[in-house]
């Protein structure tokens, strides 16, 4: 049998789909393929991971909940952090995301914010994420990290939309996202398997209009 080679143009069941396509402003291929240097509120700043973030790396892994909702590896390893290292790198070069460390005014590495765009072409968003060491929290990081890679991707990037999703226990980065000037738009039941389960999730957005 052979398969046709065009899409058929199929009527919208009783008038509810989408008879166009959405236009995204920006084409997925064309995004860069390198992860910038972006400066963040109150002198932090965002650059791309290096082999001398292992000890941030060893930090995270060993916190209760990092490695539950990441690629963070535990029990911490020298080959474990160079894979992870590597899987941040190809992400960008295979053009589904942005990995950010998050660097204090001092100079330390703190965390991680990323932005993942893999789905942008077929679902029109983007997706955030973020976590701080816990010897680094409660100091402004993530807010000041999630605001710039927010600024950036609907700035430059002209994205139209970023999503991301928090589990209703996480009052911590509920408020990260808050601050960060995302809305809430309801409870996602199951969304997301974290330690084995099916957990809940709220999820958040931005949007060129906001």
């Amino acid at each position: 049998m052979e398969l046709p080679r065009t899409v058929p143009e199929l009527p919208a069941a009783h008038g509810l789909l989408p008879r166009t396509v959405p236009e995204l402003p920006a084409a997925h291929g064309l995004l860069p393929r390198t992860v910038p240097e972006l400066p963040a509120a109150h002198g932090f700043r965002l650059r791309r991971w290096s082999p001398d973030d292992t000890g941030l790396l060893r930090e995270a892994a060993t916190d209760p909940y990092i490695p539950l909702t990441t690629t963070v590896p535990s029990p911490y390893s020298p080959a474990a952090a160079a894979a992870y290292l590597q899987r941040q790198w190809r992400r960008t070069e295979i053009g589904t995301g942005y990995p950010f460390v998050i660097v204090d005014p001092a100079g330390r590495a703190v965390g991680d914010v990323g932005l993942w765009v893999g789905e942008l072409p077929l679902r029109g968003w983007a997706t955030a994420g973020y976590w701080v060491a816990p010897t680094a929290r409660r100091r402004g990081a993530a807010t000041a990290a999630l605001g710039a890679v927010t600024a950036w991707a609907l700035g430059e990037l002209a994205l139209p939309g970023i999503e991301l999703y928090v589990e209703p226990g996480n009052t911590g980065s509920i408020r990260t996202a808050e601050r960060a000037g995302y809305r809430c738009t309801g409870l996602r039941p199951a969304h997301q398997v974290v330690d084995g389960r099916p957990r809940d999730m709220w999820r958040y957005v931005r949007t060129q209009q906001q």
